[in-house]
């Protein structure tokens, strides 16, 4: 790809010539919340919506130890060769810039992080990186209780265990492995060495696990754990279909059947769960509602994949390559300029349950879980 077409910056409201790249807006007078400085955002990760992206995923790896129909097709999917994925250099180079331009939380992702032999030296070099606050993950849990306190002591600030199903046999039909039992052992041993709280991934689809959500919440009862039912969504080769669908109105109604004085929680700026907890318990749950009530407008995330392209939307198609235009040999103001061209092409939202559903994209595993 030619560098002219990677720097195109159609709309964008910045002038290339004569600026300081890694600095953000200009001076302005220095405001606080809570006695914490807020420091002004770059018009890099500014959309022309209004969103500043302060939050960024990275996938480390495209290959995964579980197979879960919701996430890869059956048949599997072709891996990206290995020379062709960002190298631990890059991912630590495109970190440090999208923090030099305010980023201030980094969740890592795959495939499967912790089949990456050399993640809690990533963890640390990133942990390292001035003005970056969290460092977080996203894991299957079927390792990771090895790896829990070499992780923490590494600089993981949170971490998310996918989680469908607690029963067993039901674990190996949804994710086409063995494993449950591995699993708990991790979320215990997070427990056990203060991740808190361990937030869990469920994702619900009707006929499957739906019958589980009351018994999920009944394991917040004396777990400081986040339960976080997400809504069913479509991706290349998942068989999405609207009858598998069960919504976060729906799950809510059912839970309510069994705790009426299920409590509201106060959300945090920019969260994609709607929380809650049942009163006395020590965990809570909530609900990620992407289908039903999308929260695009809120949306402070943007993604690499593990082939280094960038990603301003999950849902969207559109794509840039930050990878080759590093080994390419461009500095990091030529990768602000992509980096900020594509922030700019962002949609206020995305196209809807049924639209997305007839959408050409990558399956969740080459994007990023």
């Amino acid at each position: 790809m030619a560098l002219r077409s990677l720097f195109s910056r159609r709309g964008a409201r910045l002038v290339a010539h004569g600026r300081n790249f890694c600095a953000a807006r200009p001076q302005e007078e220095t405001k606080h919340i809570n006695g914490k400085e807020l420091r002004p955002f770059s018009d890099f990760l500014m959309d022309t919506h209004g969103r500043a992206h302060n939050y960024l995923r990275i996938s480390l790896t495209e290959r995964c130890n579980l197979r879960c129909q919701y996430c890869m097709p059956e048949t599997g999917v072709d891996l990206t060769p290995h020379k062709e994925l960002l190298s631990t250099e890059e991912v630590v180079r495109l970190a440090r810039l999208f923090v030099s331009q305010g980023v201030t939380k980094i969740r890592l992702t795959g495939g499967e992080p912790l089949v990456r032999p050399d993640l809690v030296d990533i963890v640390g070099q990133l942990s390292a990186i001035p003005g970056l606050d969290t460092v977080s993950m996203t894991t299957n849990g079927l390792t990771l209780w090895r790896h829990a306190a070499k992780l923490k002591e590494a600089g993981l600030k949170q971490i998310n265990i996918s989680l469908d199903t607690l029963q067993p046999a039901k674990f190996e039909f949804v994710t086409r492995r063995k494993g449950w039992d591995r699993v708990i052992r991790s979320l215990n041993e997070c427990i056990s060495v203060g991740f808190a709280p361990v937030k869990v991934n469920c994702v619900v689809m009707n006929g499957l696990n739906e019958d589980e959500i009351l018994d999920f919440v009944a394991y917040t009862e004396d777990k400081p754990i986040d339960i976080r039912f997400i809504e069913y969504m479509p991706f290349d080769g998942n068989k999405w279909n609207a009858k598998k669908f069960f919504s976060y109105s729906d799950m809510l109604a059912l839970i309510r059947e069994r705790w009426a004085d299920v409590e509201r929680l106060a959300d945090s700026p920019n969260d994609t769960s709607k929380a809650y907890r049942v009163p006395g318990f020590v965990g809570q749950f909530g609900f990620i509602t992407s289908m039903s009530e999308h929260f695009c407008g809120t949306c402070n995330r943007t993604r690499l994949t593990a082939d280094g392209n960038f990603k301003v939307c999950l849902f969207g198609n559109t794509e840039v390559s930050l990878r080759d235009a590093m080994r390419q040999g461009v500095s990091d103001e030529e990768l602000l300029e992509v980096i900020g061209a594509a922030v700019k092409r962002k949609k206020a939202r995305h196209a809807g349950m049924n639209n997305i559903a007839k959408m050409k994209n990558r399956p969740m595993i080459l994007i990023g879980g």
